[in-house]
């Protein structure tokens, strides 16, 4: 063998300590080893390896500080002990090169370790770790696919994941545990590749699948050692299903270090095993609750409830899982049972306690999905659950569950819920180039709801945030909500004291009597106006935000319906002017609107984008035209709304259709919680916009003279509904008022008010899309969906006509035209699907 040494620096700081590094060649045999090792009566490892990186490096850190030398790595194995004398030795499958070094701290040299060619796509060369005094060594399995920034388990990771196991653990006698980490940076797993899912056209094919994947797992189980998972960052779907499968869990107290089985949001449920896995570790209930809810627990949690055993800095979270999978192999480590208390038993370990758990859940599932029909997939995880309870040995448990899982991806359901999260996705990306300078302090004009609702979560991601109002009334109110709603985030552990504190400090409040105000303004990077709907106004603070921003200093309006480019003009710089319409309340609505008008400069779009997505949201962009998208969609809907009221439909019977068909809330509640003031005036400016025919049928008046009575929904207490405290009733004086507009009582059914209120809302966004407003049926979906509710289940009002049938929908539409009028005739493009059979989504 050729032995090649690196000298090392050696600091003042570390008077007694010296770093020797040997790096070792193998000229021939297959067998070669390397390791290199410093006695040590004390000693710790350490690795060059930074995570991510699959070289074939194995190092110790010893703090003994004798002088450099010059040594030979033997090949036998047997004298491995002999080297280190107390070491810990790491090499990998395809051993290369060993080192002991602290890459800070070597010098430069002509010659480095030789990297080890990859073995594996999905995974890095499998690495063993070994240590004096213990029997056998540990392999550390990293997860680690280059072609993406996570991590995620696909039927070709399955596949390599087996081979792996076979060729190089099953039949090791010498390995007495395994440790399951991750190569990427910040990430474990972070669920299943959705897009095999859909890639198999005839769904049954994934119970084989799906099978052959919980072979592999209980063939990992049966080898019959400890296997460790050390976690640091998300764990989800697939990836915490992979180490319910372990003995022990080590995990990092990262932010970003999150643990679910989210795959009821997908319309799916946990197939690997994780039904029947999750409620032995943590219990009946708090397992219900993460899968129907798709709730992500945090580090503390984690361990709190058991789904952990241990929560380390992240730094050590492989450090300590080779330690305690060691611990675990000698028997030195023994894993605690969790204590359960006598209620909890009796409630989760009784067939009485058990029935009444599933009753309540089965209770609160109906109320908040409307029924199986919408939502399938959260009674299917319950029946698992009951299943496996009943059948505890053997697999027929996981044979039920898979079997579940293949009949809810062929549903409509499913294909919705994951055409939204693959759009949303999709949108995470813009294509408008750079930001002409970074984006680091932004102003909000306005501290009402929506511009206090703004500079919340734009604080929160760690912006300058500058908040103005015309006097300090209007501020304290704006820095009360915000504070409240920070408050309550605090209370339910959702934010630390310490960060509520940095977010606090992120907001600078002025008024119009501030002397610093135009100096801070003078540093804005992006102005966001939250002011009211007055056109003059509005050009008016562009004037003045011109006058004292800087010339990069970008422009976005919070209009809910005015075209940008009327408020553009007249401007000294309407390249940098722009739409960003967010929805109301702002903390809680993932959508942003970004409208450019034609002269927008792409770096204004870029600004926009970037802050919006960071602020959380999920931004569409949207032509300039009257309401933009949601909007503009909405103005119908509203109008028929008022045409049902006049045919008879009561205020509770419409409400309670949309909530049937799959609404969060139904069109008054929804007025109501915009106010009845804000809904009006869009309703009456998309009267008067260019819809045509297409904003008539209905009397939208019904709303402006309520708001001469005060009647201004939620926010006043009293709208289409009187609120006293959480509960809300229709009052006498509403319903006289109300009456007044009915004209005939035709005794609708609740699937013609469906039908009536749908059809204007689908037929609209289709005619966005032939108009151009919107970019594609993707944008579409998610804006509807994200912006008023639109059933998420359909996936949104273009996968809902695919599922539907455009033809069958265009008859329904001209029946209603031929019945009520030509408001309800299908725009073109609907007719042009409708005679093709082709869809709007091509998958």
């Amino acid at each position: 063998p050729t032995i090649q040494m690196l000298t090392l620096k050696r600091s003042a700081a570390q008077n007694q300590r010296r770093w020797i590094t040997v790096a070792y060649r193998a000229q021939n045999g297959s067998n070669n080893r390397a390791a290199s090792a410093l006695a040590s009566s004390n000693p710790t490892f350490f690795s060059t390896r930074k995570q991510g990186d699959c070289s074939d490096i194995s190092s110790i850190h010893t703090t003994k500080s004798p002088a450099a030398f010059t040594t030979s790595v033997p090949r036998s194995s047997s004298n491995l002990n002999h080297v280190s004398n107390g070491g810990n030795i790491r090499y990998h499958s395809s051993m290369a090169a060993a080192t002991t070094s602290e890459p800070s701290e070597l010098s430069s040299s002509s010659s480095s370790p030789i990297e080890a060619p990859r073995k594996y796509h999905f995974f890095q060369n499998v690495e063993y770790v070994q240590r004096p005094n213990e029997q056998g060594k540990v392999a550390i399995i990293r997860f680690d696919n280059p072609d993406k920034a996570v991590n995620t388990i696909s039927f070709a990771m399955k596949d390599e994941a087996k081979l792996l196991w076979d060729s190089e653990i099953h039949n090791d006698t010498n390995i007495s545990a395994v440790v399951f980490s991750s190569g990427k940076p910040m990430g474990f797993i972070a669920g299943a590749d959705i897009g095999d899912i859909k890639s198999i056209e005839d769904k049954r094919e994934l119970t084989g699948i799906i099978e052959d994947g919980l072979k592999f797992f209980q063939k990992m189980k049966s080898k019959g050692v400890p296997l460790v998972c050390a976690i640091n960052g998300p764990a989800l779907g697939g990836g915490l299903e992979w180490a319910l499968w372990c003995d022990y869990r080590v995990c990092s107290d990262a932010a970003q270090t999150k643990l679910g089985l989210p795959e009821v949001k997908l319309g799916l449920l946990p197939g690997f095993g994780g039904t029947q896995n999750l409620h032995p570790l943590v219990g009946l209930q708090e397992a219900l609750g993460m899968m129907l809810q798709g709730k992500e627990v945090r580090a503390k949690k984690a361990k709190k409830i058991g789904l952990v055993d241990m929560v380390v800095a992240p730094q050590s979270v492989e450090k300590v899982a080779i330690d305690s999978a060691f611990a675990l192999a000698n028997k030195s480590l023994k894993i605690p049972k969790k204590k359960k208390s006598w209620m909890n038993w009796a409630l989760e370990d009784t067939s009485i306690g058990r029935n009444l758990i599933f009753k309540k859940t089965k209770e609160m599932v109906d109320k908040n999905t409307g029924g199986a029909q919408n939502y399938p997939s959260p009674y299917k995880i319950m029946d698992c659950v009951q299943h496996g309870l009943e059948h505890s040995s053997g697999d027929e448990k996981y044979k039920f569950e898979r079997e579940q899982f293949a009949q809810l991806a062929d549903t409509t359901q499913a294909k919705g819920l994951i055409g939204i999260f693959e759009g949303m996705t999709s949108l995470k990306k813009h294509n408008f180039g750079e930001t002409s300078q970074p984006i680091q302090n932004v102003a909000v004009l306005g501290a009402g709801l929506m511009g206090a609702g703004i500079a919340q979560v734009t604080a929160e991601k760690g912006y300058t945030t500058l908040l103005k109002d015309k006097d300090d009334a209007g501020i304290a109110r704006g820095e009360a909500y915000i504070q409240e709603n920070w408050g309550k985030k605090v209370k339910r552990k959702r934010m630390t004291k310490y960060q509520h504190n940095i977010n606090t400090s992120n907001i600078v409040p002025l008024t119009d009597d501030s002397v610093s105000w135009q100096k801070h303004f003078g540093q804005a990077d992006l102005v966001i106006e939250a002011v009211f709907e007055d056109l003059n106004l509005k050009r008016k603070i562009v004037a003045d935000m011109e006058a004292v921003t800087p010339s990069h200093c970008v422009f976005a309006t919070n209009t809910s319906a005015i075209p940008i480019c009327d408020i553009a003009e007249g401007a000294q710089r309407p390249e940098n002017i722009i739409g960003m319409h967010y929805f109301s309340p702002v903390p809680q609505m993932p959508l942003l609107e970004i409208i450019p008008h034609e002269g927008t400069a792409d770096h204004a779009k870029a600004a926009a984008c970037e802050v919006g997505t960071k602020q959380g949201k999920t931004c569409i962009a949207v032509k300039d035209v009257p309401g933009f998208y949601v909007n503009r969609c909405l103005g119908p809907f509203l109008v028929e709304v008022s045409a049902l009221i006049r045919d008879g439909a009561s205020l509770e019977a419409l409400d309670k259709a949309m909530k049937n068909f799959g609404m969060p809330v139904g069109p008054i509640t929804l007025a109501d919680e915009v106010g009845v003031d804000v809904t009006s005036k869009v309703a009456t400016f998309l009267s008067n916009a260019d819809l045509g025919v297409r904003m008539e049928g209905g009397d939208v008046s019904v709303m402006s003279n309520m708001i001469e009575k005060g009647w201004l929904g939620k926010k006043a207490g009293q709208g289409f509904y009187t609120y006293n405290g959480k509960k809300k009733t229709i009052n006498a004086d509403v319903k006289a008022y109300i009456q007044q507009y009915v004209k005939k009582d035709l005794g609708l059914k609740e699937e013609e008010i469906q039908n009536r209120i749908v059809s204007r809302f689908v037929n609209e966004a289709v005619k966005c899309l032939e108009d151009g407003i919107i970019a594609d049926p993707v944008v579409g979906d998610i804006g509807l969906v994200f912006g008023t509710g639109f059933a998420p289940f359909t996936g949104g009002p273009f996968r809902y006509l695919d599922a539907y049938g455009a033809d069958k929908y265009v008859g329904v539409m001209e029946g209603f035209a031929a019945e009520y009028g030509p408001q309800f005739e299908p725009c073109q493009l609907l007719k042009d699907h409708a005679a093709s059979g082709k869809k709007f989504h091509s998958d």
